[in-house]
């Protein structure tokens, strides 16, 4: 997408009529790219949902299609995690001595990994989104920010499977939401736009410098490490969490929890850390992809 502006101008004068009814001089639109930092044109995207929805759909397609499992995988990846969580880190390490009253560990550590999930699988396709779709991008022009989205739709898929799992627990452990349940989508949000955010720079950056594929898996392997999935955010030192929540998921992992637990609250401080990060994160990112899309095809 390029913002580029067009400015009418007159044509210049070819020389004297050659019949009585020549037509006077046409306007002529010349175009021009955007200067500095641009911003997406929304209006450009909403007219290109349609593809939008045709390349969410074919993703999600694509990414099962001679699957035995296909969707199932959706539910065996957290199961199997959530599994080996709860026997290494609940009970051999005793985690699990330092959650609230009435919460089982795997509920805890399901809750965390729910959204964790959801923003590793979005970011890992956004990053090879731009980069995967080159005959697109060199034959025809769209809105090249449809591509990240579309990545969202797809990881959105199997939150929805997983979110169907986290009901069936919920009754097997007799847990009844309270109306904490009701900020569980905003939090999801959060982590949505976590996601997005921190995935235009490296969508970016990955047509550029190719190594950054190579760097997310290790990235996103470490990054988990880094958020409240396993552990609860009290074995964080006090003087240490004001820069553990810049990390943008801390707030949305804790937030998670909160609504589904009903235990007690985060502190909403550094909840707002964290959606402050995002944010940052986010104009930062959508203006650096924006500069650079115009010469995305020209790289690739």
């Amino acid at each position: 997408m390029t913002n580029a502006t067009s400015t009418p101008v007159a044509a210049a004068d070819a020389g004297p009529a050659t019949s009585p009814a020549a037509s006077p001089a046409s306007p002529r639109t010349v175009i021009r790219p955007p200067g500095g930092w641009p911003v997406p044109d929304f209006s450009e995207i909403w007219r290109y949902r349609d593809l939008l929805v045709l390349l969410t759909s074919r993703n999600v397609a694509a990414r099962y299609r001679q699957s035995v499992l296909g969707l199932g995988w959706a539910l065996v990846r957290p199961v199997t995690s959530v599994g080996i969580f709860t026997v290494i880190f609940g009970k051999a390490v005793g985690l699990e001595d330092d959650l609230p009253a009435g919460i089982s560990y795997a509920l805890f550590s399901f809750c965390g990994l729910l959204p964790w999930m959801f923003f590793a699988a979005a970011l890992a396709g956004t990053t090879e989104s731009v980069v995967g779709a080159q005959d697109m991008l060199t034959k025809v022009y769209f809105p090249r920010i449809v591509l990240p989205l579309s990545n969202l739709g797809v990881a959105a898929v199997d939150l929805a499977i997983q979110l169907v799992l986290l009901v069936i627990a919920l009754a097997v452990y007799r847990i009844l939401p309270g109306l904490e349940i009701l900020a569980l989508p905003a939090f999801l949000l959060l982590a949505a736009t976590a996601a997005l955010a921190c995935g235009l720079w490296l969508t970016a950056l990955n047509v550029k410098y190719r190594d950054v594929k190579y760097a997310v898996p290790f990235m996103l392997q470490a990054g988990m490490y880094l958020c409240p999935i396993i552990y609860p955010v009290t074995k964080i030192p006090e003087q240490w969490r004001a820069v553990y929540f810049l990390n943008p998921m801390a707030g949305a992992i804790e937030g998670v929890r909160w609504s589904v637990l009903g235990a007690e609250p985060p502190d909403w401080g550094y909840v707002g850390l964290s959606a402050a990060a995002t944010a940052l994160l986010l104009a930062g990112g959508t203006m650096y992809f924006t500069r650079t899309e115009r010469t995305f095809a020209d790289i690739i």
